[in-house]
């Protein structure tokens, strides 16, 4: 017992090291002063530039593909799995479908099975506005973790090609807490932002501020992701609407009216490691772990970008 008390001892006091070492890299990013708590207002909003297009039509799942990573999904992460993704070879009509909830017709994301649902349109240059709720469900391996489930935009590359689940894309996460979230889903994607250092964060403790020091986002390094300016999410089973605003290689995170992120110069990483800017792409609904449900899905063509401003501290 006096032997396991010592090793567990010394784990916690390796946690706590990497933890203060996690926090002293983000501060060294992001600069001073620690982030405050701020309240973004939306500007200067795009006038539509054509009709708005149904990418649901509530009776089916035309237009978009499904797509399952790995049967046990806490292998994803693995750098070399020793199964292969499922990816469309089983019947995923008990992973997505239409369903009625509320009255309405949505999409109905399991959450059990990692994966995506893909339109099949290439978009650029849009205002996409969708409404998400979470279902009752969760699943392992994050049954005890906040629900997390994500909207995949600029999606390019072959189905799987990232941790055998997801395509390489820009990620406006929609997770309990963190809904809005920017996230490089790849390892050659990239984009920038604003940050400051938020040591109220787990790691990488890096929180979106139009003022703060501009990084760039790089999937498995310390700014792999960058956290929502503020929580603005409804309580769970309610719906929320999200609004994502796409003019070339920027786009604006907007939930339930609030601008959380901005991000720009997104982009990929070619071959001979040349910067190349990413302008369109498909969208993925990411199946990860939490039931979810979708409908209202609209996109409209627009010319330029809504302006986020700083209207208090």
């Amino acid at each position: 017992m006096g032997y396991h008390r010592v090793f567990v001892a010394l784990l916690v006091l390796s946690a706590s090291a990497a933890a203060q070492d996690s926090k002293q890299q983000a501060r060294a990013i992001a600069g001073e002063p620690v982030a405050a708590p701020q309240r973004l207002a939306l500007t200067d909003l795009p006038v539509p530039t054509g009709k708005a297009t149904a990418l649901f039509d509530g009776r089916s799942l035309e237009g978009w593909e499904p797509w399952l990573g790995y049967a046990d999904p806490s292998i994803t992460y693995q750098a070399k799995p020793a199964a292969t993704p499922i990816g469309t070879g089983r019947d995923t009509r008990g992973d997505f479908a239409v369903r009625t909830v509320d009255g309405a017709p949505a999409i109905w994301v399991k959450g059990a099975t990692w994966g995506s649902l893909v339109h099949r349109a290439d978009l650029r240059d849009y205002h996409l506005r969708l409404q998400f709720k979470w279902g009752a469900k969760t699943w392992a391996p994050r049954e005890k973790q906040p629900r997390n489930n994500g909207l995949l935009y600029h999606s390019h590359g072959a189905p799987g090609e990232v941790f055998g689940t997801w395509r390489p894309s820009a990620e406006f996460e929609i997770m309990t807490g963190s809904t809005g979230m920017i996230v490089a889903v790849g390892s050659k994607m990239r984009g920038r932002t604003n940050v400051a250092f938020d040591p109220s964060l787990i790691a990488p403790h890096l929180r979106f501020d139009p003022t703060g020091r501009e990084i760039d986002i790089v999937n498995a390094t310390p700014t792999w992701n960058v956290e929502a300016a503020t929580d603005a999410e409804r309580p769970i089973g309610a719906w929320n609407t999200l609004d994502l605003y796409v003019v070339g290689d920027r786009a604006v995170h907007v939930v339930n009216g609030v601008p959380v992120a901005e991000v720009r110069d997104l982009a990929t990483i070619a071959a001979d490691g040349r910067r190349e800017p990413l302008t369109h792409g498909q969208i993925q609904l990411q199946s990860e772990g939490a039931e979810t449900w979708f409908r209202a899905i609209t996109v409209e063509p627009i010319r330029t970008l809504p302006r986020i401003v700083v209207a208090g501290r």
